[in-house]
């Protein structure tokens, strides 16, 4: 089929997954209320259209995480990245190094960190769960840091972990051996049967071969999920400011108050972010939130969006409204289900195009002159606490404009 944009590669990658890994990319928490909000919460903002600009020269490139990269976006943390295709958390990365975007890998990853951080020498980011074990913990910041690891991302919003109800059905991360409907459904993609098969015994990578921990990818999913510790803290956040020494970035964070307690706790950045709807079902779309908590942080730190992007207008409307970068996820996932990194590789470019397509067509040429031009994106959500509706800061800004000029 003819691949024009991120849910071609979900419709070629429900086409070629086993409905256990399929589901796992695709789906979310109880109703997926807030999973669905996520994209269409991004129709609520508007764009400003200007005509007669030299649209001859562009550039997408913009500074993040320390670093210059080709656009504002970065491959998510995915876990089982690697149940998709065979090599699948590597052969991402290639794709992310090529596109010359970063990446930062699941704790939950196939590929171990040293596979991965080989493919990927530079731009590398590191998730991290904090498990009961924390010299689990401890080790796993260790090696991020010998393969050249900058930036840490703590997963904030899984000390629980909500109901899925596709994985319940399909007995993934719940069950720790494969259900009959399973291998039945495994046997239906016979071409992902054999590329998985050739590959060898799908484990985590991170941590294979440990004491304790199963030796199947069933029981390791069950065994690491159940231990992820649901007693962690801001005071965890101060005991990983001291033990790493480079970036620090708090994902999850879906309020200002959260905002400012990852500031208060050393935090170099925030991550506004629902877990892409696989958490909390009712909460709030991540872009929605992402107004208020850039104008909280206002600069002290920086800001990333995670969830719901799936197109690159999502990501012109992200940086219009307060974000530095965004992260995708399920976006790149899909194409990684569809054709390993070929599949990556053409969703990174999708985005690519859109994005450069849509600042062009509001008259903008860069990144750069996208942020100092933010009032050009618009939005129609609920304003938080002390914050003026959409509408009205818009008639004011225009009337403190006719004004200016009258004098």
């Amino acid at each position: 089929m003819t691949i024009s944009n991120i849910e071609d590669l979900r419709r070629e990658a429900r086409r070629k997954l086993p409905r256990m890994f399929f589901d796992y990319i695709d789906g979310g928490a109880f109703s997926e209320r807030t999973l669905a909000r996520n994209t269409e919460d991004f129709d609520r903002c508007t764009l400003e259209q200007r005509v007669l600009v030299d649209l001859s020269t562009r550039d997408l490139s913009t500074e993040f995480l320390g670093a210059r990269y080709s656009m504002p976006a970065m491959l998510a943390p995915v876990g089982f990245a690697g149940s998709f295709w065979p090599d699948g958390e590597v052969q991402a990365a290639h794709a992310a190094r090529d596109a010359k975007i970063p990446m930062c890998l699941s704790t939950f990853s196939i590929n171990s960190i040293e596979e991965v951080g080989a493919a990927m020498p530079s731009g590398l980011s590191m998730q991290l769960y904090v498990f009961k074990d924390r010299e689990l913990a401890s080790e796993i910041m260790q090696r991020a840091r010998q393969v050249g690891v900058t930036t840490l991302f703590l997963t904030a919003d899984t000390n629980v972990s909500s109901v899925r109800e596709r994985d319940t059905r399909n007995g993934f991360r719940t069950s720790s051996s494969l259900k009959l409907g399973t291998i039945v459904d495994l046997m239906s993609r016979p071409a992902w049967c054999v590329r998985m098969g050739l590959h060898g015994r799908l484990l985590l990578g991170n941590v294979k071969g440990k004491a304790g921990v199963p030796a199947n990818l069933m029981a390791q999913a069950a065994y690491l999920s159940a231990n992820v510790d649901a007693s962690m803290s801001w005071s965890d956040l101060a005991w990983l400011r001291r033990e790493w020494p480079g970036k620090l970035v708090v994902k999850g964070v879906l309020s200002v108050q959260d905002a400012g307690r990852a500031l208060d706790g050393g935090a170099d950045g925030v991550c506004v972010s629902n877990h892409g709807g696989r958490q909390l079902d009712g909460a709030r779309s991540s872009i929605s939130m992402l107004p208020e908590i850039a104008r909280f942080v206002a600069g002290r730190a920086e800001v990333l969006l995670d969830s719901g992007i799936r197109r690159g207008s999502h990501i012109v409307k992200a940086i219009g409204l307060g974000a530095d970068a965004v992260l995708l996820g399920r976006a790149y996932a899909y194409g990684l289900g569809a054709s390993g990194r070929k599949g990556v590789r053409q969703a990174i470019e999708l985005l690519r195009t859109e994005t450069d397509l849509t600042l062009a067509l509001m008259g903008m040429c860069s990144i750069d002159e996208l942020r100092a031009n933010r009032g050009a994106v618009q939005h129609r959500f609920t304003p938080g606490p002390g914050e003026l509706a959409p509408d009205v800061g818009h008639l004011l800004d225009g009337i403190a404009r006719e004004v200016q000029a009258s004098h």
